[in-house]
């Protein structure tokens, strides 16, 4: 079920028709949130919710037994991983290795069988949200839940089942506990950051997808590089908006529903260093590799020559998390390899010195992420290699027109810098003032954005991070 559809407003509306009804009661409330989410996910494929259950329930009992059985708590951890990251592998890359294999026993005349699966939608982020449950037990950084309900009404929870944030155990499990109430403010927040979110999503990013698509979808790359810088960056604002944008309607239902999500991207493309980006963008999946891959493996502590090898490890795993292509798996070493040199040479903090340096450096670090998302966006990675080399061909050549993509474009820009100069402003001013201006700016500008969305939407999509 899209946010972004007739069905998904239907059954939101029928959700919170009954939410302030049920969420009284503890059980009632949990039970609730199940089935509703049961059906969101459902809609797609009922066949998957089993997956999900099946997957949930590993993590569920391994959490138990690692409390009650502390003597066998790795082995009983190492299970749960297996189970969950074998799952994953089954149906996520599965055939990529086989594919691997047989290219590399096609001298021998081996074959192995290529297994077709469906991907479930998700399935990346469901998983590894039960994942970090089971290891925070563990760790002992959470208790372990008795109550499945009160453990799948946090898996299922359906504003970020799909596509996250990721959420830890230790932020939704509490929350889940309590009779949930929102303030005004609260509400009144929710609405803002559900316009915004549709906003981005069916204004600009959809908008923008068309031309983007067509271009890596044509037959013949083409022969320009100015137009492939364009469309890099519009691809950049497409993925953006299209992600934050579910980001944003994700932790606006969630206020209405009384929740609170972390916060998932902060500007990125305002970032002066790659390491400030990983800090701005999808934030709960780049803290999760952190806090579960980098620091476990040693991060900085055991010496530079392995603090890079841990960084190179969790940016490959991380390329892999999101598709089983090797232009993923290159969409990750290339911003491996961007890390290791800033965390050498250090040049963010030397530019920086210099008038205008900041502004610089934020160029630098948008040319080299344009770069990589080439990798991520391309066909193949065949394909990214051809459209790199002309985008640093001269003379530029000849270009098909991106009109009127271009006009979704400078609003896209437009608008982020609005964004930006708001937060400026709003951090200087008084609280008083703020309040003033929030009576009627506000308000105005929610409804701005709802209008937006409905006569300037673009062709429906489906979120890009569905797909992972």
């Amino acid at each position: 079920m899209l946010f972004n559809s007739l069905v998904f407003l239907a059954f939101a509306s029928f959700f919170f028709l009954f939410w302030h009804r049920v969420n009284t009661q503890r059980a009632r409330r949990l039970a609730f949130i199940v089935t509703m989410s049961s059906v969101f996910y459902g809609w797609w494929n009922w066949g998957f919710l089993v997956l999900i259950f099946a997957t949930g329930l590993v993590d569920f009992v391994a959490a138990q037994l690692i409390e009650t059985h502390p003597r066998h708590k790795k082995k009983l951890l190492v299970f749960s991983l297996s189970m969950n990251l074998g799952t994953l592998g089954v149906f996520k890359y599965s055939g990529f290795l086989a594919i691997n294999l047989n290219w590399l026993l096609s001298p021998f005349s081996l074959h192995v069988p290529v297994a077709e699966f469906v991907l479930p939608i998700g399935i990346s982020f469901y998983t590894f949200q039960s994942m970090s449950y089971a290891i925070d037990v563990y760790r002992g950084h959470c208790k372990a839940t008795r109550d499945a309900l009160h453990f799948y009404s946090s898996l299922l929870l359906f504003p970020q089942l799909v596509a996250g944030p990721i959420l830890r155990a230790g932020e939704i499990l509490p929350q889940l506990e309590t009779v949930p109430s929102t303030t005004e403010q609260q509400r009144w927040d929710g609405m803002k950051l559900i316009a915004q979110g549709y906003f981005k999503k069916m204004v600009i990013a959809d908008n923008l997808a068309p031309a983007v698509t067509t271009a890596f979808g044509a037959p013949h790359i083409a022969h320009s590089g100015l137009f492939w810088w364009v469309i890099i960056t519009m691809f950049a604002f497409q993925i953006y908006c299209d992600f934050s944008g579910y980001t944003d309607i994700a932790r606006g239902l969630a206020k209405w529903m009384g929740y609170e999500f972390r916060l998932n991207f902060d500007r990125p493309y305002a970032a002066s260093s790659l390491r400030e980006f990983w800090e701005r963008w999808h934030i709960s999946l780049s803290t999760w590799f952190r806090d579960y891959v980098y620091i476990p493996l040693g991060g900085s502590r055991k010496g530079t020559f392995r603090s890079h090898l841990n960084m190179w490890i969790t940016m490959l795993l991380s390329g892999l998390w999101h598709g089983a292509n090797w232009k993923f798996i290159a969409w990750g070493a290339l911003h491996a390899s961007y890390l290791s040199a800033e965390k050498l040479t250090s040049w963010p903090a030397r530019i920086a010195r210099f008038p205008g340096g900041g502004a610089l450096a934020t160029l630098l670090v948008l040319v080299q992420v344009w770069i990589a998302w080439v990798f991520f966006r391309a066909e193949s990675a065949s394909q990214a290699v051809e459209i790199l080399a002309m985008m640093f061909r001269l003379p530029p050549g000849e270009h098909p027109s991106l009109r009127p993509a271009v006009y979704f474009l400078a609003l896209a820009i437009a608008y982020e810098l609005a964004m930006w100069s708001l937060a400026r402003t709003g951090a200087r001013e008084s609280r008083h003032e703020r309040r003033e201006a929030s009576m009627w700016l506000e308000p105005a500008g929610v409804a701005l954005l709802v209008v937006a969305s409905i006569f300037l939407r673009g062709p429906g999509h489906a979120f890009i991070y569905f797909q992972f």
